[in-house]
Parts: C-alpha cells; structure tokens; sequence
C-alpha cells in the first residue's frame, strides 16, 4: 500500500493554466450564451448526480460506471456544441488540432490502461471459479485444491499492473495543455475553449480517480482548482472533495484495496481460508456452506460489475476514436487547413498503431 500523499501537483512551464478564459468585459451574444450556458448547465447536473449519496458508494463499480457514462456523455456534448457552434474545422487554429490529435492519443492510451487492469482482474475470476468449484466437493483433496486456489488468486491480485503506473505520466502530459492556447480572438473561439476547459477537467478527474482505484493509491489525485465562475464549478469541487477525501480515509485506516467489489471478495475468502487450514481435523461444514454461499455471492458481484465497467471503458473509448477520426476526415477534405499532409499523415499511422 502506498503512503497517502498530498495532491499531486504538476509544474506548467509555460505559465499558470487556471487562468480566466473569457475575461472580464468579454461579450458574447445570447446564442453563444445560451449554448455555453446549456453546455455548463448538463455538466453542473451529471457532476451533482455523481456526487455519492453514501461513502461506501465510492469505487463501487456501480458508481464507477456512472463516473466512465459522465465522461462518455460530456464528450459526446462537446462534439455536438461544436456542431452547434457552426466552427468547421478548417476554423479551427493548427496549435487547436495539434492540441486535440495529441490528447486523443493520450486518452486512448489510457483507456487501454484501464482494459488492460479490468482483463486482469476478469482472468482471476477463473480462480474463484476454482474455489467454489472446490469447495462445493467438499473431499478433503478439493478442499486442498481450494486452498491453493485462493493462494494464486491473491498473488495474481497483488501483482500490479505496469500499463497502470503509464498512465500517471500521460496524465501529467494532459495536465499540461489543459486549455486551448489563446489563438484567435474569436466569439465562438471563446466558448469551444471555455467549454472543452471544462471537458478536460472532468476528463481528468476520472482518470486519475480510476488510477487511484486500480493501483490503490492517492499518489496520482491531482489538485484540480477551478479557473473562473463556470457553472459547474461549485458541483465539481464538492465532488472532488468528497472522493478524495474517501479515498484519503480509507488508505489512512489501512486499506489496502479501494475498489469495494474486490474488497468484498477478499473478505469472503478470510471467512474461507481458516476452514480450510484446519482440513486435517474434521471440518465444519455448516460454516463452510456459509462461507461458500457469501463467496459465491461477492464473486457473482464482481464479475457482474467487472463486465459493466469494461463495457463503458469501451464505449469511451470509441467516443474519443470516432472524435478523432472525424477531425482526421475533415483535415483530409478541408484544403484550407490541410496544408501538412505528412504531418496530418504520421498522426494516422500513430493511430494504426
């Protein structure tokens, strides 16, 4: 278990980041307003509906499913504020699509991060199966066999996952060009920054919480504070606030696994094991089939929710795909803006691989 840290705080080498993005004195007019507005108003909404209504609910997997449909949702919001906004890409500035092509990358990095970490532990499952397959004989040979099987469902449990630790130094990349640079001074310019501002904070919020749950460690929350008065602000820093701080708790009292479907299996497999160590005398077998019955139960929920949360990785990840190749489409057909075609071109082979 790791030590519990303060939050993680990134250097920015060009300047503080949280700075306002439509300065006092800006003007918009109501159409930009009202679809900034909207836009601000549904992200305020989903960040409240996260906000768990019980401590316990923090790193369920029902409410990390929640948490991958808010990120879905939002940037499936962004492209069609874009499309609202009528900002063709060829309006787009070149350092806007640098910016976006780079992110994309990094986001399905960590997609593939998160898959990576939820087909692991679903390739533990067949363990489990072997426990209760085993214990459900009830000979003292498949009882023995058990005990093993609960050996080598811990140690694979405990043996990390290396496409996790990537993620954290791709989240300090994203955290780096958390706004658009200030390029043209634009009306609708303005709202797309200020709109995908909010998009990335939310985008790395989740991301880092995600990390936090698979590697079972606060050494990757991040201390994201709100720049300016969007309407969604206040919403955000409650949220942050209140799972931080269940995560800070639950390391602090001596958690070693965050994520409450796997807790709860670990647990179930504490009842079990003292059983089976005393094999050699005639077993308990009433408390056995409690055992095996609470194990069966917390095993179902983890698998169930494994699946979930796997389908939703996925489906994020198609979002941030097909965002990607739509622009890369609109960069091939728009001559305005395509005028580096090998550039354009190395990002597509990036993406191939």
């Amino acid at each position: 278990m790791s030590r519990t840290q303060d939050p993680h705080k990134a250097s920015f080498p060009f300047g503080n980041p949280f700075r306002m993005i439509l300065p006092k004195g800006s003007s918009l007019s109501p159409k930009l307003m009202a679809l900034l507005k909207k836009f601000e108003a549904t992200l305020d909404e989903r960040l409240k509906k996260l906000k768990p209504t019980h401590k316990d609910d923090v790193f369920s997997f029902s409410w990390m499913v929640l948490a991958m449909q808010l990120l879905s949702e939002t940037h499936s919001d962004i492209k069609s504020l874009i499309t609202d906004l009528e900002l063709p890409v060829y309006d787009w500035d070149d350092k806007w699509i640098d910016v976006y092509l780079d992110n994309s990358v990094k986001l399905l990095d960590i997609c593939i991060g998160l898959s990576s970490e939820l087909s692991r532990m679903s390739q533990g499952q067949l363990l489990l199966h072997l426990v209760l397959r085993n214990l459900e004989g009830k000979s003292s040979t498949e009882l023995l066999k058990a005990k093993s099987s609960i050996d080598s469902w811990r140690q694979h449990i405990a043996s990390g996952n290396g496409k996790i630790e990537n993620c954290i130094p791709i989240i300090d990349k994203l955290m780096e060009s958390l706004e658009l640079p200030k390029i043209k001074n634009s009306s609708k310019g303005k709202v797309l920054r200020r709109a995908m501002y909010g998009v990335k904070m939310v985008t790395l919020f989740v991301c880092s919480i995600f990390v936090s749950a698979f590697s079972g460690s606060d050494k990757k929350l991040i201390d994201l504070q709100v720049s300016g008065t969007p309407l969604w602000g206040e919403a955000f820093i409650n949220l942050r606030a209140c799972v931080y701080g269940e995560i800070r708790n639950s390391l602090s009292s001596g958690r070693n696994v965050l994520l409450k479907e796997l807790e709860a299996v670990d647990i179930s497999l504490k009842e079990v094991y003292p059983i089976l160590q005393e094999s050699k005398e005639p077993v308990n077998f009433d408390a056995l089939q409690k055992s095996f019955t609470d194990l069966g139960k917390t095993a179902d929920n983890l698998s169930s929710g494994l699946d979930l949360l796997t389908k939703e990785v996925d489906g994020f990840f198609q979002i941030v795909l097909s965002g990607r190749d739509a622009l890369l489409c609109n960069l091939r057909v728009s001559s305005g803006v395509f005028d580096s075609p090998k550039k354009y071109k190395r990002e597509e082979e990036q993406l191939a691989r």
